[in-house]
């Protein structure tokens, strides 16, 4: 699969699309194949406030429960409800619709990766 050029990714793949000091976060196609079938979500509180790299909620599978990484300092503003209503949205449309939270840009760190940067990490790494 192709990643969208316009994001920004995580070693802990997720993904943060930038739209000025607001940003929308999920989870990368790869990390979606490696869990297997999502069957539940948690995410914060509207309004809660995270550090980048800190786990703000989890993600369960058939296979595990991993948590989830804030690519970026900031206050959650919105959490997608449909995501956690139908958690295979995730694997059906990982960077649209399966969107997970939207946030207040705090700080953005600068070791975000671009697609081809994040394409070459999982080729070394895995």
């Amino acid at each position: 699969m192709k990643l969208p050029q316009d994001l920004k990714y995580t070693k802990d793949h997720e993904w943060i699309q930038i739209l000025g000091n607001i940003g929308i976060i999920g989870v990368t196609h790869y990390a979606l194949e490696q869990l297997g079938d999502v069957v539940y979500l948690e995410l914060p509180k509207v309004g809660t406030k995270f550090h980048a790299h800190a786990s703000f909620g989890t993600i369960e599978s058939t296979k595990t429960v991993s948590d989830l990484f804030l690519p970026a300092d900031g206050e959650i503003l919105e959490i997608n409800q449909t995501v956690i209503d139908s958690p295979e949205l995730l694997t059906k449309d990982a960077y649209n619709e399966g969107w997970l939270v939207k946030i207040k840009i705090q700080d953005l760190p600068k070791n975000l990766l671009t697609a081809s940067e994040y394409e070459n990490y999982l080729k070394v790494s895995h």
